[in-house]
């Protein structure tokens, strides 16, 4: 038989979905792929029931129906400090993740190269690989996931037509502060580079820190393409909204790789949704209150049961270190979690260029219920670790 495209060769299925079929199996509590175990707000279920009783049940315009445009433009305008356009700088997708490989397919050509920071989402590289491009790894350094001014500026010499830029980071919850922005703006400046930015968690973040727009930088709106969902701002990871804003030259061309990827996100889910996107700001100041209540829930809970962790600054998740189990094979020790402990999470060499097998990511977007049962079943870690050995 032909053999198939060598590029699938260079990356796997998602790990992270894979840990969920892992929990799935045995049993576990999900904290590995990050999605809520709770409803969206009820308004909005409300506004699909009503939709769904209608008759908007055919395509909506391939780049996104115009009042759904015109509503996510006036939310992000907000948001963002500058106006947008909906009639040209917006295109909706399905998902952010395809917002991303849009993004990616608009802008590189086979043989460009990519700044990918590391620790990164497993996306990335594989966006990389079926867009043809070549990534450059710059390394992220623990604890606080920054950046060595000079190694971002030797992978800036290496002529990258972009830089893909997580902020709030998936999987270190890592929030760039304006000064690190602007040292990636200059190099983008003076380099002649793209900024494609993963925002999905822009309104995750945790005091004091604050999530700045790169698209919002001076001299930055003209290179930057900026890329999110609302998935995770309104728990509807299920219904695959997302959207790339950028200028109209970008977006003419993300429209076009996105008509022949998808054609559509689903019309009346961008119909109900359109509630969401209308809600005032005392929804985003209730979301970043609930989030922290888990977060320091769930944290303070793995602090007394003696676990290492790095604190994160947004998103939901957080790294925590399994070296004094003495694991050196981190996929196991998770697939070992799941089976034998009941709690499913990733294993960080999944997120890593660098050859790191100490680390494992869980997610806090569940219930309290559901985090506390976590919790209750990781006091046995310690004990089914002697076991084992």
């Amino acid at each position: 038989m032909p053999a198939l495209s060598n590029r699938i060769e260079h990356f796997t299925d998602s790990v992270i979905r894979r840990m969920t079929r892992v929990a799935n199996k045995h049993g576990a509590i999900n904290l590995s792929q990050g999605f809520p175990d709770f409803d969206p707000p009820e308004e909005l279920k409300e506004s699909l029931s009503k939709v769904a009783g209608g008759s908007l049940h055919q395509y909506a315009i391939t780049w996104g129906a115009a009042n759904f445009r015109e509503a996510l433009a006036g939310k992000q305008s907000r948001f963002m400090g500058f106006d947008i356009n909906p009639e040209t700088e917006v295109a909706v997708t399905c998902g952010s993740t395809e917002a991303m490989i849009a993004a990616m397919l608009t802008v590189c050509s086979p043989g460009d190269k990519v700044i990918i920071f590391s620790p990164f989402y497993e996306n990335y590289t594989a966006d990389a690989i079926l867009s043809g491009a070549e990534p450059i790894y710059v390394h992220l350094k623990p604890p606080h996931f920054g950046f060595d001014t000079a190694e971002l500026e030797a992978a800036f010499k290496q002529n990258p037509k972009a830089l893909i830029l997580c902020n709030p980071s998936n999987p270190t919850g890592k929030v760039f502060t304006r000064e690190e922005l602007l040292i990636i703006a200059g190099f983008a400046i003076k380099y002649d580079v793209f900024v494609i930015t993963d925002e999905v968690y822009e309104h995750i973040v945790y005091e004091p820190y604050k999530h700045i727009y790169f698209a919002s930088l001076p001299e930055m709106f003209d290179r930057t393409i900026s890329c999110s969902s609302l998935s995770k701002t309104y728990s509807i990871t299920g219904w695959r909204l997302g959207y790339v804003i950028a200028p109209a030259y970008i977006i003419e061309g993300v429209r076009k790789v996105h008509d022949f990827l998808t054609v559509g996100a689903a019309a009346p889910l961008q119909e109900a949704a359109i509630t969401a996107l209308n809600f005032g700001d005392d929804y985003y100041v209730r979301l970043r209150e609930i989030y922290t209540e888990k977060k320091d829930f769930f944290l303070q809970g793995l602090e007394s049961l003696g676990l290492k962790f790095t604190v994160p600054q947004g998103a939901y998740y957080v790294m925590v270190d399994i070296s004094e189990f003495g694991a050196t094979n981190d996929v196991e020790f998770c697939e070992w979690l799941a089976s034998e402990v009941g709690v499913a999470a990733v294993p960080g060499s999944s997120f890593f260029k660098e050859e790191i097998h100490h680390l494992i990511r869980f997610h806090f977007a569940k219930d309290k219920k559901t985090l506390a049962e976590a919790l209750k079943r990781l006091e046995n870690l310690h004990t089914k670790i002697k076991e084992k050995k």
